[in-house]
């Protein structure tokens, strides 16, 4: 149960402190770049940490249905456990979406030199990454709190 219970908590500070520090770090210091060099480092770094999203996503989610099933045991599980849950799995169908419809636009748009497409596909980005961050703190916040 403990390997289980790291597990998702390195998931979950990967993913959430990776979106904290884009979003509030990365993003205020890119932002005087021209759109010639920041998209590409954008690409480049999401590129990266995307990687490590998916490792945090199966560890997050493998987990947390593991202890999900050990602690229960056919027991009613508690509201904060389901809220944790349906947040986890928005969270992970956000990620998915961005991986899949905007980073490879954002991708694209870089290797043609098309900064405004680019520029298009990392405001999406923003947006999704800013809701999952947000979905995120809640969650840890729930995880917290404990039963309310």
């Amino acid at each position: 149960m403990k390997i289980a219970l790291l597990a998702h908590f390195l998931g979950a500070v990967v993913w959430i402190g990776g979106m904290f520090f884009a979003y509030f770090a990365l993003r205020p210091a890119a932002a005087g770049l021209d759109p010639a060099q920041r998209l590409p480092l954008w690409a480049g770094t999401l590129e990266r940490f995307f990687h490590w999203i998916w490792v945090a996503v199966a560890l997050i989610l493998g987990s947390g249905f593991y202890m999900l099933t050990v602690i229960t045991e056919g027991a009613r599980v508690p509201l904060n456990i389901h809220l944790m849950l349906y947040v986890g799995v928005l969270m992970s169908f956000i990620f998915a979406y961005v991986f899949f419809s905007p980073f490879p636009a954002l991708k694209r748009a870089v290797a043609a030199q098309d900064w405004t497409a680019g520029a298009a596909a990392l405001n999406g980005i923003r947006k999704a990454v800013a809701a999952n961050l947000a979905l995120g703190l809640a969650n840890l916040a729930i995880a917290t709190l404990g039963r309310l």
